[in-house]
């Protein structure tokens, strides 16, 4: 029997509870089991991202307008709240008693049919009072900010240290932006207008990226794996901030380039570009699977100077120690540059991530050692913690000598970069929230 949209965002609101699910896999796998029409499936996609990018504001209006706590009501009511609430608050054209009668009938549905009144109650209410719903407040701009924006309140500190009330209000906003697909051409196979063409043939909509060359943002471009663009092999999808990662390592034909967290493969497709296929791009990966999409990948774009090999960031091969140009260390962190697109990274608790400079900084250690003299290390980050970044970069310093930060240029508002480390903000470049550092090992 076919669900609605409302039925397939608790569906997958449930995964994503129930399992820890990622955000796209928990979406994806309920609209494909359901096969929801096109615009269902919109809706879906909208709501279901939207509870999830301001689930703590949903809470608070929830928790002002019940007479019941938030602690005690179930989980599969909660989620039924949230979606509703969201509908009612954030989504205009949809009429408020559309969404109030939806998420009553869901109350009866999917759980204890008394609870329905309960429901019926809070979204009346909120409904009512849409006009007058009850301010964020705290006792701190940070625990204000950590609602309105539906952030953890330690995160939302770490921000204020760095960027103040009126930048963290802007990083959190744009965290809870819809961010553009970005795709980077495959200059090997096609020019800017050429891929445009081919991509507005497949009835995407295409825009070229404001200051990064042969850089694409495309709307209204669903399953980009079935377009014909994409098939041929004339680009793949990579966030501005990895392509500008690669390009502050500035690799050339000729190189040999080691990729030392390879997986999914972007950077090490971008620097066999950039090196017009010529040379050698040894991409590494602990996961076989991982690797052999890069293969696929690598076959698909034409790019013949890409070798992958099964090897542990954390374990030297000691005949390479000393032989690259560049070696790529695209080291695991927390995620937190990458909200916008991954929506519940930031219910992460801090505990889980506090351990992973210890890490960052083993594997940068091991990884260095493929450097050769004059050769550069590119260390990179998608978190925009201090102490995965810089923290991570000083202790690097004091125990390698023979590295040293390097200038360097890269296009559009960033320009040089004298010191040889920078961050990229969401709300500042519009990309991913990325830290790059190049380093130079002495001759």
């Amino acid at each position: 029997m076919p669900i609605n949209a409302r039925e397939a965002v608790l569906k997958a609101l449930s995964k994503v509870r129930r399992s820890g699910a990622w955000t796209d896999a928990a979406l994806n796998s309920v609209l494909i089991k359901e096969n929801l029409e096109e615009r269902d499936a919109a809706l879906t996609s909208r709501i279901f991202y939207g509870v999830i990018q301001n689930q703590t504001l949903c809470d608070f209006y929830i928790s002002s307008f019940s007479s019941v706590k938030m602690s005690k009501m179930e989980p599969q009511v909660l989620d039924i709240l949230r979606l509703s609430v969201y509908q009612i608050v954030f989504m205009s054209k949809i009429p408020v008693n559309a969404a109030v009668h939806e998420g009553v009938e869901l109350a009866k549905k999917h759980s204890n049919p008394r609870v329905s009144g309960l429901v019926n109650a809070i979204l009346r209410k909120i409904s009512s009072n849409l006009d007058h719903l009850p301010a964020v407040t705290g006792e701190t701009a940070a625990q204000r900010l950590s609602i309105q924006y539906s952030h953890p309140l330690w995160l939302t500190e770490a921000m204020l240290n760095r960027l103040g009330e009126e930048g963290t209000a802007a990083l959190l906003d744009a965290n809870n932006r819809e961010a553009a697909i970005t795709v980077n051409i495959n200059t090997q196979k096609a020019d800017v207008q050429a891929a445009i063409s081919a991509l507005q043939a497949d009835q995407a909509t295409v825009v070229r990226h404001p200051w990064l060359a042969n850089c694409l943002e495309l709307t209204n471009a669903h399953q980009l794996e079935c377009l014909t663009a994409f098939e041929n092999g004339l680009f793949y999808v990579q966030d501005a901030a990895a392509i500008l990662t690669v390009l502050a390592a500035a690799p050339k034909p000729k190189m040999f380039v080691i990729d030392g967290c390879a997986a999914p493969g972007g950077k090490s497709f971008a620097t066999a570009i950039l090196m017009q296929d010529i040379g050698h791009v040894l991409s590494f990966d602990v996961n076989e699977k991982k690797l052999q999409r890069i293969t696929e990948g690598a076959k698909r774009l034409g790019l013949k100077s890409i070798e992958t090999r099964i090897a542990d960031a954390l374990e030297p091969i000691s005949d390479l120690f000393g032989s690259a140009d560049i070696v790529l260390a695209d080291v695991p962190c927390s995620g937190y540059g990458v909200i916008r697109k991954k929506p519940e990274i930031r219910y992460k608790s801090e505990r889980d991530v506090i351990n992973l400079p210890e890490l960052q900084l083993q594997i940068t250690s091991s990884l260095s050692r493929y450097v050769k003299p004059g050769g550069v290390l590119l260390y990179s980050t998608c978190t925009l913690l201090q102490r995965e970044n810089e923290g991570v970069i000083d202790a690097f310093l004091q125990a390698h000598a023979d590295f040293t930060p390097e200038a360097f240029l890269l296009p559009g508002p960033i320009g040089e970069v004298k010191s040889g480390m920078t961050t990229l903000w969401p709300h500042i470049h519009g990309t991913d929230g990325f830290f790059i550092c190049r380093l130079k090992r002495s001759l």
